[in-house]
């Protein structure tokens, strides 16, 4: 991810000299990191070491704002729903979605602070009631009581993910080495200028248009390169 971030930085940055040039007509040197652009990830735990002298430590699933807070299974082979209760009136639906069981009227859930105290109690409860539902039908109830929840998807459900086929993501690319194979197209989309998916050329494929066409070389020299093993 950090090559990511950096990335981004680099974009805002080339504006920012891009503007810079524009007003004063001077260009400018960039030095960029990526090891402090991607401190950025490290905002909270070190904002809490400085005003509390605090080193984070590892916690999981948990998180210190939320409860239950984690990945809980479902019915089914290694089937599972990540779900994040952050507020009172959050863990209120929750019960509601749930059919409000017995064990979630006991006070000690009654607040975030009694659930974090008795947090491997909780989940051992919430694990117990989730086993009975399908995944996808738990994520969609909760989040029509405005709870946070996601089925953890594996490669399979990518493959057949609704939002994904709508938007074409995986496109069927005909390759002639490799035959049919289906390739992830970009996250963006362009409205003058869409994208063309075309299969990754094989090694030396195009080399007569490059050499002829691009830089100019005579179909004669081409051969005699390619003849004597100059050009593969």
């Amino acid at each position: 991810a950090t090559d990511m971030i950096a990335a981004r930085f680099a974009a805002s940055i080339l504006l920012a000299a891009l503007d810079f040039r524009r007003r004063t007509g001077k260009g400018q040197y960039i030095d960029l990191s990526q090891y402090q652009a991607s401190l950025q990830f490290l905002a909270p735990p070190l904002l809490d070491f400085v005003v509390n002298g605090r080193i984070a430590q590892r916690v999981g699933n948990s998180s210190p704002c939320a409860a239950p807070h984690g990945v809980y299974p479902c019915l089914g082979e290694d089937r599972w729903c990540a779900i994040a209760v952050f507020s009172d009136q959050e863990w209120l639906a929750f019960c509601q979605a749930l059919g409000n069981p017995v064990w979630s009227q006991e006070h000690r859930w009654a607040t975030l602070e009694g659930r974090k105290e008795n947090e491997e109690d909780l989940d051992h409860l919430v694990a117990e009631t989730t086993t009975r539902f399908v995944a996808e039908e738990l994520m969609g109830l909760l989040q029509t009581h405005g709870v946070s929840a996601a089925v953890v998807k594996n490669a399979a459900d990518i493959y057949s993910d609704p939002q994904l086929k709508y938007r074409g993501h995986f496109v069927p690319v005909e390759h002639s080495e490799i035959g049919s194979y289906l390739a992830e197209a970009t996250g963006y989309r362009l409205s003058r200028t869409p994208f063309e998916f075309k299969p990754s050329p094989c090694l030396g494929e195009h080399n007569e248009h490059v050499y002829t066409q691009i830089l100019g070389m005579s179909d004669e020299e081409f051969i005699g390169f390619l003849e004597s093993g100059v050009i593969r």
